[in-house]
């Protein structure tokens, strides 16, 4: 079974620090301690569904971005290829 908390806290970790954002300031964001964060980091807690959205909008991410890293931007590459596909049917009719 894959361990989705892993890619969590790895994803969660990444994010922040792309963003420039420490512990501490993500925490104030998401009105929560910072033990919550570093907890949630580390692996020892385990993030609520609420906290889960409250992370992602301090991220400016989406939720799904959590668990597969750049999952919104590979939709967008995924409609951008689908889209050169349909223009290249549609110039051959």
């Amino acid at each position: 079974m894959k361990d989705y908390l892993e890619d969590f806290r790895m994803n969660m970790k990444y994010y922040r620090e792309k963003n420039d954002v420490s512990q501490t300031q993500l925490a104030i964001i998401c009105d929560c301690g910072t033990g919550t964060i570093g907890g949630i980091e580390s692996g020892k807690a385990k993030p609520s569904f609420d906290m889960i959205i409250r992370i992602a909008e301090a991220l400016k991410i989406t939720p799904a971005d959590l668990f597969i890293r750049d999952s919104s931007k590979n939709k967008i590459e995924i409609k951008k290829q689908l889209k050169n596909q349909f223009e290249q049917i549609i110039e051959k009719l």
